[in-house]
């Protein structure tokens, strides 16, 4: 086995998370702690191994599909890869740079779907590779959720939620 092209694949997402990181560091500690979040956000030193690790899986996962598929079905399939890849990598400077939430959810939501067809073509083709992209699946499930949370709170029409009143009881009435 020639280690090469699975390390090819396995760098790939990884370089783009890097550079995204780059260019959105600047943004962590200024804006983006300015911004109303909701309670169940995990803390930001969370995301930078969560995404190595969810970025090697993507690599591998992506590598056996290379590797095992063939013609225009292996063609579509990482057709499909690369789109999320570029939907992945520009989640970061649209949501960090540009300030655009709601171009965010949007993208993170077409991003979702995107990897769910993913999973399935993958399947076809390496069941273990399918596997390998669940954690992305459900990662980016969570990561939509916080986004959506995110953009409501800011959001410059954001209501606070309805608080419901007590119903009035008669503590004399039986």
């Amino acid at each position: 086995m020639t280690w090469s092209p699975l390390i090819g694949w396995v760098l790939l997402p990884q370089i783009g998370g890097i550079l995204g990181g780059l260019a959105t560091a600047t943004q962590i500690k200024t804006w983006y702690e300015k911004l109303l979040k909701p309670s169940w956000r995990p803390p930001n030193a969370v995301f930078g191994p969560a995404w190595t690790i969810i970025y090697l899986l993507m690599g591998i996962a992506s590598y056996l599909v290379a590797r095992d598929g063939k013609g225009s079905v292996r063609t579509l399939t990482l057709t499909f890869y690369f789109i999320q890849l570029f939907l992945n990598w520009s989640w970061s400077p649209v949501f960090f740079l540009l300030h655009q939430l709601g171009a965010a959810v949007v993208i993170i939501l077409v991003l979702f779907i995107n990897i769910f067809i993913c999973i399935l073509q993958f399947w076809h083709i390496n069941s273990y590779a399918g596997m390998l992209m669940i954690p992305y699946l459900i990662w980016v499930g969570y990561a939509s959720a916080l986004t959506i949370a995110i953009w409501q709170l800011n959001s410059p029409y954001a209501q606070p939620p309805p608080r419901r009143s007590r119903p009035k009881v008669d503590p004399y009435e039986q």
